[in-house]
């Protein structure tokens, strides 16, 4: 069982950045594949990015969204039992719910059926 615990949402102006937390509760932590999702409203929930656990064979795999790469960073610290989610350069479209997913599949996969553990989310508003 994992929990999941997402913080640092928040309004921002377009352009600016903000940086996600996800907090996991466990000790197997480090061996789940953790991902980013997002919805807004009226949307379906999107992938946004993920990174595989240390149970991968090639190391630590990072994947992202079209919508994303160059502006959003994904990362993790094993020690701290924590996801984090730079995001840059942020735009209105960013606007929406972020949450955080956790999954024994050896490499994030942009469906969200995939992954076991959800937390609750955190909004993130960018104003124009």
């Amino acid at each position: 069982q994992v929990q999941l615990v997402e913080s640092g949402g928040g309004l921002v102006q377009a352009g600016g950045s903000l940086r996600l937390s996800c907090a996991a509760s466990g000790r197997t932590f480090s061996r789940y594949t953790m991902a980013w999702f997002r919805q807004a409203p009226g949307k379906e929930r999107e992938f946004v990015a993920g990174i595989s656990g240390i149970g991968s064979i090639i190391g630590s795999i990072t994947r992202y969204a079209d919508s994303v790469k160059g502006r959003f960073t994904i990362s993790r610290d094993n020690a701290k039992n924590t996801l984090y989610l730079e995001m840059n350069s942020l735009k209105p479209v960013d606007t929406a719910v972020y949450y955080c997913a956790a999954g024994t599949v050896p490499v994030a996969t942009p469906s969200g059926g995939t992954y076991d553990y959800w937390g609750q989310g955190t909004q993130v508003t960018v104003s124009s």
